[in-house]
């Protein structure tokens, strides 16, 4: 594949967006990032995770949940993988994190080889920065392959965002576009064609 052909591939990116609220500040940080993808890049949300039940082992041991092997398909069928969330006491939103756990047990391992991107936006000065490296640390058990740079962690999000909900702070509209190129790059390695 020459780089101009990698340039014109289109990416299909899958979403977990970390946060339940409706208008949260990662719902609009997913926003962003749909409408900052490169013309050649599709972001399609993955919902429904926030009904599964706690994981259970002894569930898993009668068959694996209908809606977890739908989700593991859509992982696996698509380009890359992007996590919008905010931090919660420091770490991984539970539901989040619930959602990551029964995914850990579908075979073969979704995230195996998987590009994947973060990005996290919070009303503190650090962003989203300890739950980003715990995310990175679950990620790296997973096999999968998360961007190194740009790191996009949105401090003081109630300046970020306009009253409309849309990312207007121009540094984090860089770095949102930057990541999702990144993320596409990191596709190219790992996706097979034919």
């Amino acid at each position: 594949m020459t780089a101009e052909d990698s340039v014109k591939r289109h990416r299909n990116i899958v979403a977990l967006v970390g946060s339940l609220r409706r208008d949260s500040y990662n719902r609009m940080l997913f926003n962003a990032a749909v409408e900052l993808a490169p013309p050649e890049m599709t972001i399609t949300e993955l919902t429904g995770w926030q009904q599964w039940p706690l994981l259970n082992l002894d569930e898993v041991a009668d068959g694996m949940l209908e809606p977890v092997t739908q989700m593991a398909r859509q992982i696996t069928e698509s380009d890359g993988v992007l996590f919008v969330s905010p931090e919660y006491n420091y770490s991984i939103p539970g539901g989040l994190k619930n959602t990551i756990d029964w995914l850990s047990r579908v075979a073969p391992q979704p995230f195996a080889g998987k590009a994947v991107g973060l990005m996290g936006a919070a009303t503190g000065a650090v962003g989203t920065a300890r739950m980003q490296y715990q995310l990175r640390q679950t990620l790296v058990f997973l096999d999968g392959h998360p961007i190194n740079k740009p790191e996009v962690m949105v401090a003081r999000a109630a300046e970020a965002f306009d009253a409309n909900g849309q990312l207007v702070n121009e540094f984090y509209r860089t770095q949102v576009a930057q990541l999702l190129e990144a993320l596409a790059g990191q596709a190219d390695r790992f996706v097979s064609y034919d």
